[in-house]
């Protein structure tokens, strides 16, 4: 006669073991077609303008703790972050001097082409600029035209000291038709708050010591005054335009010094919806570099077949140790 425990040893003997090991069988085909499922990661596509004026050779900044140039410190920076943007994300390399930015290369995938960005981004020096003035406001917008016009509508990243040479009158300053917020991006401010002395170079880039007072413009030009139809007269727009604006950080006098003119650049990003961040330290620009609000998606497609195959290994391990549980003495 059959007892109730033999029945139940039989039901799970025909039963749930032929089940356990078709549910095995079956996870184990689906792992091999390995559906998958995608997913949106955030992914960032940034090209990088760096100024290349000669103010940015001013050795105010530290390197493993020995001095080192502005432009030098950011490309440090940059070089850090390269790695730290993940696969998928994009950079491009642009240079402003005189009035605008000038497009390197356009942005490219950071992964695939982490030695050309490297390479590329170490001969950028003051050497590529073509003129020794620095119109700050001016070459920010031709960085936004730039950044406007790429297909792919990368985030800007302006890095400059913000020193404007020659300075500006508050009263005429250039005003531009970007729309603020079209270009989503930040303003990078490299420098010391404290003026240095701003180094001079011949166009090979060798030493010729520093700038003299009577060697820059210490004030804009219109408050110089500006030529008229009668040879020596001169004409200026009232008292106030000799007067310097602390907001644009000019420093007449001072000028053949330079510090980093934060106020101005924090002024200049507000009004283009820009974000602002002092480099400090190359951790910061890197967070800066992945804050959520430059974010792109970009869809990844996830394989499942490594926990589908888990699964069914589990699944086969159940299928083995049900009988054992089953038969094992139960206590009175």
């Amino acid at each position: 006669m059959t007892t109730s425990s033999e029945a139940a040893g039989g039901w799970w003997r025909l039963g749930p073991e032929r089940w356990l090991l078709a549910l095995a069988a079956l996870l184990l085909v689906v792992a091999l077609v390995d559906p998958g499922v995608s997913l949106d990661r955030g992914r960032f596509d940034h090209v990088v303008v760096l100024d290349v004026t000669q103010s940015m050779n001013v050795t105010d900044e530290l390197i493993a703790g020995q001095p080192a140039s502005r432009l030098d410190f950011a490309k440090q920076a940059l070089r850090g972050a390269l790695l730290k943007l993940p696969c998928g994300s994009k950079v491009g390399w642009a240079i402003f001097t005189e009035y605008r930015a000038l497009l390197l290369f356009a942005p490219i995938e950071v992964c695939a082409n982490l030695d050309e960005l490297r390479s590329t981004l170490a001969r950028i020096d003051s050497r590529m600029a073509w003129s020794g003035n620095s119109e700050i406001a001016k070459g920010l917008h031709s960085a936004i035209v730039i950044a406007r016009e790429l297909p792919e509508k990368p985030s800007l990243v302006f890095v400059t000291d913000g020193q404007e040479a020659p300075p500006i009158n508050p009263r005429y300053r250039p005003a531009f038709d970007d729309k603020p917020g079209e270009v989503p991006g930040l303003i990078v401010g490299v420098g010391d708050m404290l003026p240095s002395p701003i180094p001079k170079r011949d166009p090979q880039g060798r030493p010729l010591g520093f700038w003299r007072a009577d060697e820059v413009m210490q004030t804009d030009p219109r408050s110089q005054g500006r030529a008229t139809s009668v040879p020596g007269e001169k004409m200026v727009d009232g008292p106030a335009d000799g007067v310097a604006a602390p907001m644009l950080g000019a420093t007449p006098g001072r000028e053949h010094l330079s510090a980093l003119r934060e106020g101005y650049l924090q002024m200049l990003a507000q009004e283009q919806g820009l974000s602002f961040l002092r480099l400090q330290t190359p951790q910061g620009l890197e967070a800066a570099l992945m804050a959520p609000a430059l974010a792109k998606p970009l869809p990844v497609r996830t394989g499942g077949r490594t926990a589908l195959a888990a699964v069914a290994l589990g699944v086969l391990l159940l299928r083995y140790l049900l009988p054992w549980l089953h038969r094992r003495p139960r206590p009175n």
